[in-house]
C-alpha cells in the first residue's frame, strides 16, 4: 500500500507573468508533479498588490493574503515563492523574513541575489532553510542545476552566454534587416519583447545580474554585481554588423566570466564571435550559455530565457526539488566557504578588437592612425578601406592582434583627438571561442 505524503504547501507572492505561469503549471500538471515527487504540491496562499486585476489565470478560489509578510509566520506554509522582483523593498524584506523563520524560499529575482546573494545564502544556511533560484538565470534553461550539481566534479575554466532575449532579438533583427537600433527597438516594444523603458535590457543591467550568479556558481564565490564591467548595445550600428559578417563574425551581447592571473574577470558587452561558434547560432529571443570545463569539456545550453512558460517551469523545478527533499548549498559550496577572489580590472583584459573610424579621406591619415597604434604596441591584424572620396568622410575598419584593454583604450583616446578623425572611434571586442 502506497502512503500518501503530506502536500508541499506553497505561497505565491507576485501574480505577474511568472506568478500566473506558476499557478497555471501547478494546476495543469498537478497529477504529474505528485507522481514525480511522491507528494502533491499545493497552492496554499497567493498575494499581490491588486487582488482584482485581470489576470491570465483565475485566482479567486485561492486563499488570498493581503500582506505577504504574514505568510512568514503561518505554520501551514512550507515554501514562499517570491516573484515580485526588485533589489530592495518588499522582495528583500519578504525573502529575509521567510528565511529567518526557517521557511524555504524559491525566487526568480536575479537582481536581489546578484546584490544580496551572499548574505541571504548565509542566512538560509544558518536557519536550515532552502533558497532556490533556477528561474533567476536564463528562464527555462536548467543552468543553475547544471553548474551547481551536474558539473560539480569539474573545474570551470570559463562560462559565457547570451543572457537577455530582448537584446539578442534586436541584434538578430538588425543583422537580418539592416535596420537601425532605434527602429528595431520600437518593433520589439510593439511585439512585447521589450519594456516601455528598455534600459535594463539594452544597457546590459539585466544580463549582468545573471552573469553575477553564473560566476558565483562557476567559481564558488559570492555574487559580485558591483565588479562587472557593463556595456549595452545602443552603440552597435548596422555598419558594424555588416563588417562583422564580412570578417566572419556575428555580434552578440555576451556575458563572460573566467579566472585569470589578475583575478576573476566579469564583463558584459557586445562581442564579435566566430560565425561557426555554437553561441553565434543562438538567435532571436533565445538565450544560450556555454560552460567550459576541464574534464567534461564545453557544455552548450540553449532555450527561452523569459516568458510565463519557461520561467514558471524553472520555478516549479525548484519546488519539485523541495518536495523530494533535495537540498544543496545555495551557490554550490557552504556559505562560509564562498571565496572572494581578487577582481581583475577591465584594463588588464587581453583580447583582440574591432575598430571602426570615420575619417577625412586625404593622404597620410592611415599612417597617422598606424603610428598611434604602434606607439601603444597594438598590432593590426586586418584592415578594410574601400574607394576614394577625397576630402570627404570615409570609414576605416581594422581588427587587432591580441593586446591589452589598457593599451587599446589609450590608443583610441589619442586617435579620437586626431584632426582627421571625425567621430568617436567605435570599438567592439572580439571573443576567441
Amino acid at each position: 500500500m502506497t502512503t500518501v505524503r503530506e502536500p508541499l504547501r506553497v505561497a505565491i507572492v507576485g501574480l505577474g507573468t511568472v506568478g500566473c505561469g506558476v499557478v497555471d503549471l501547478l494546476r495543469r500538471n498537478a497529477e504529474l508533479l505528485a507522481q514525480r515527487t511522491g507528494r502533491p504540491i499545493a497552492i496554499a496562499a497567493v498575494s499581490a498588490r491588486d487582488r482584482y486585476k485581470a489576470r491570465s489565470v483565475a485566482v479567486d478560489q485561492l486563499p488570498w493574503v493581503e500582506d505577504p509578510r504574514a505568510l512568514v509566520h503561518d505554520p501551514s506554509i512550507d515554501v514562499v515563492c517570491e516573484l515580485v522582483g526588485g533589489v530592495e523593498g518588499i522582495a528583500r524584506e519578504l525573502v529575509t523574513r521567510a528565511l529567518q523563520a526557517g521557511k524555504a524560499v524559491v525566487t526568480a529575482n536575479k537582481a536581489l541575489l546578484a546584490v544580496h546573494g551572499a548574505e541571504l545564502a548565509a542566512l538560509a544556511e544558518s536557519r536550515g532553510a532552502a533558497l532556490a533560484f533556477e528561474a533567476a538565470v536564463a528562464g527555462g534553461i536548467p543552468i543553475v542545476k547544471a553548474l551547481r550539481e551536474g558539473l560539480a566534479a569539474n573545474r570551470v575554466n570559463r562560462v559565457y552566454g547570451i543572457l537577455n532575449g530582448t537584446s539578442n532579438y534586436i541584434l538578430t533583427q538588425m543583422r537580418e534587416s539592416g535596420r537601425e537600433f532605434a527602429a528595431v527597438l520600437a518593433e520589439a516594444q510593439a511585439l512585447g519583447y521589450a519594456e516601455a523603458d528598455p534600459s535594463f535590457d539594452v544597457d546590459g543591467i539585466d544580463a549582468a545580474h545573471k552573469l553575477a550568479l553564473l560566476a558565483a556558481l562557476a567559481f564558488g564565490g559570492r555574487p559580485r554585481f558591483d565588479a562587472i564591467h557593463i556595456e549595452g548595445i545602443r552603440h552597435v550600428a548596422p555598419i558594424d554588423i555588416a563588417y562583422a559578417d564580412e570578417l566572419g563574425y556575428r555580434i552578440k551581447l555576451l556575458g563572460v566570466a573566467r579566472l585569470t592571473e589578475h583575478g576573476l574577470e566579469q564583463r558584459l558587452h557586445p562581442c564579435m564571435v566566430p560565425k561557426d561558434a555554437p553561441i553565434a547560432q543562438v538567435e532571436g529571443v533565445l538565450n544560450g550559455v556555454v560552460a567550459e570545463c576541464g574534464d567534461a569539456g564545453p557544455m552548450v545550453f540553449e532555450g527561452r530565457g523569459a516568458g510565463a512558460g519557461p520561467t514558471a517551469s524553472a520555478v516549479v523545478a525548484d519546488l519539485i526539488d523541495l518536495a523530494r527533499g533535495n537540498r544543496v548549498p545555495v551557490f554550490g559550496v557552504p556559505a562560509d566557504a564562498l571565496a572572494d577572489p581578487p577582481i581583475a580590472p577591465m584594463s588588464a583584459h587581453r583580447g583582440s578588437y574591432y575598430i571602426r573610424l570615420m575619417v577625412v579621406d586625404r593622404p597620410g591619415v592611415l599612417a597617422e592612425i598606424a603610428a598611434v597604434l604602434r606607439d601603444h604596441e597594438v598590432s593590426i591584424e586586418a584592415l578594410i578601406q574601400r574607394g576614394r572620396n577625397p576630402g570627404q568622410a570615409v570609414p576605416i575598419v581594422l581588427t587587432s592582434h591580441e593586446t591589452s584593454e589598457a593599451a587599446m583604450t589609450a590608443a583610441l583616446a589619442r586617435i579620437g583627438r586626431l584632426a582627421s578623425v571625425l567621430e568617436t572611434p567605435r570599438m567592439i571586442r572580439i571573443e576567441r571561442l
